[in-house]
């Protein structure tokens, strides 16, 4: 028996704890996208060492578990001598998963630009890192954005993880209307059509931007050295 019906009330609830789902997206996104290039930068590196090391990093979030991970921070710390709160164990568990992620993504666009952009900027004098930066990402971006826009998808679904240290979200305030009205199925339901609103436009975004950039690319990979200021 129910201690109470799915109403407004419960429906703002849920609504309301969308909003850390997608902060907490947010965070994943710009931190992890920021990391990712650092690891991409790593993976292409002209020495061995940091490309092994990038490398085992990524192999290492790409093979485990995301749950596990989450684990590990939340309560591994502890054998440190520190006890993150959820928002930092989650935040810092998203950034680093979605960092192995993205720095793959990034790698196969920069790799996907012609060598001969590389041998042109080291016959102008640039090391590795100027052309890095002036000439091959610059290139590269309209090869990144739609394969880092579709991973967003996955992310803002991969939040409702961090209701299992506490985290609450959409997931866990659902579970948590669940316990007194018994509707599963208008609650869970309800949560569904949440993510959905939220992955739906971020689809069809990325969609969007590989359609309107595969012409675009094709004919910028097709010109002389580009170097941006």
């Amino acid at each position: 028996m129910s201690l109470r019906d799915f109403g407004p009330n419960e429906l703002m609830f849920i609504l309301l704890a969308a909003r850390w789902t997608i902060v907490l997206a947010l965070i994943a996104f710009i931190g992890g996208g920021v990391l990712g290039m650092v690891i991409a930068a790593l993976r292409v590196a002209p020495v061995g060492a940091l490309r092994w090391l990038a490398a085992v990093y990524i192999q290492f979030f790409m093979g485990t578990p995301l749950l596990i991970q989450l684990f590990m921070a939340y309560y591994g710390s502890s054998l440190l001598g520190y006890r993150p709160d959820v928002w930092t164990a989650a935040a810092l568990t998203f950034c680093l998963n979605g960092g192995a992620f993205f720095g793959e993504i990034f790698r196969g666009a920069i790799e996907a630009i012609p060598k001969g952009q590389w041998e042109a900027s080291t016959a102008l004098g640039f090391r590795f890192l100027r052309t890095l930066r002036l000439v091959i990402v610059p290139q590269a971006v309209r090869l990144m954005l739609p394969p880092a826009v579709g991973f967003m998808v996955q992310i803002v679904k991969s939040t409702s993880v961090a209701s299992l240290i506490g985290f609450t979200e959409v997931a866990r305030a659902s579970v948590q209307i669940n316990t007194v009205t018994f509707e599963p199925v208008l609650v869970f339901g309800t949560a569904s059509a949440i993510y959905f609103a939220l992955c739906w436009p971020l689809s069809l975004l990325s969609t969007r931007l590989e359609r309107r950039f595969a012409v675009g690319v094709a004919r910028k990979l097709e010109q002389p050295l580009v170097m941006s200021a």
